[in-house]
């Protein structure tokens, strides 16, 4: 790394699949130094450069863990000036039955509820609380990435993700607010059924009734995500983005 980095740097957890992957990709195809955050050591799967110096290995269900690992995401930015330019909150955790069946609010442990908000609610607002400094600095942008299940029961999603979700779209609307004097954006995208290889069983039935009759890919995703940490979305916080072929109307 050199000793004066100008590149702009994105903080994504969550990075190491699916929507996080494409992420990265995006990103770094504009040239930003991107800091990936996840629960697995890097991979060398992963196809981007600077790949193991800039990853973070982080439990984000143990707050102490997300603590230490905003204290090093700091160090790093020394680089950059002490700047981030953008964090995307990509990181959740939908824990399942042992058949697979989505874990309703009948039968959800509370020690399941509490995990599912401290990765998916409170990890996103812990690392921006953390890094404020820096993304003051920077007049950067948040993403939370939120999902369809935060505004309607969803046939797979188990009652403590959805209602983590739709606890953080509604987070975003507080952080727009508290955040924008600051120079801060905060938004939020609500993917909808996206082609990853955690997909369901039965989603193909879904499929049959969304409007655009397909999945979303990654891609796709990825490049409202880039936009929203764009200049060309310089007045935009506060929003939530629905990515779902249609699927919420």
């Amino acid at each position: 790394m050199a000793e004066n980095d100008t590149r702009k740097t994105l903080v994504l957890t969550g990075a190491s699949r699916g929507i996080g992957h494409a992420t990265v990709k995006r990103f770094s195809r504009e040239g930003w130094r991107v800091i990936t955050c996840s629960r697995q050591d890097f991979s060398e799967d992963c196809p981007w450069p600077s790949g193991p110096e800039d990853h973070i290995k982080i439990d984000l269900s143990d707050p102490e863990d997300v603590g230490s690992a905003v204290a090093e995401i700091r160090h790093r930015l020394e680089d950059n000036g002490g700047e981030l330019h953008a964090l995307v909150n990509n990181a959740a955790i939908s824990p399942k039955l042992k058949d697979g069946a989505r874990m309703n609010s009948i039968e959800t442990p509370m020690h399941v509820w509490r995990d599912v908000f401290q990765v998916n609610f409170f990890a996103p607002i812990m690392l921006a609380r953390g890094l404020f400094r820096e993304l003051s600095a920077a007049k950067g942008s948040i993403v939370n990435v939120s999902s369809i299940a935060g505004s309607r029961v969803h046939p797979f999603a188990g009652t403590a993700y959805a209602t983590s979700k739709a606890a953080l779209g509604s987070l975003t609307r507080e952080m727009a607010a508290d955040f924008g004097p600051h120079g801060i954006r905060v938004n939020a995208i609500a993917p909808g059924e996206i082609d990853t290889s955690i997909l369901s069983p039965g989603t193909d039935k879904i499929v049959e009734q969304i409007p655009m009759r397909r999945l979303g890919t990654t891609a796709e995703v990825a490049d409202i995500i880039f936009f929203l940490c764009s200049g060309q979305a310089s007045y935009v916080t506060g929003s939530e983005i629905h990515i779902n072929g249609g699927q919420h109307v």
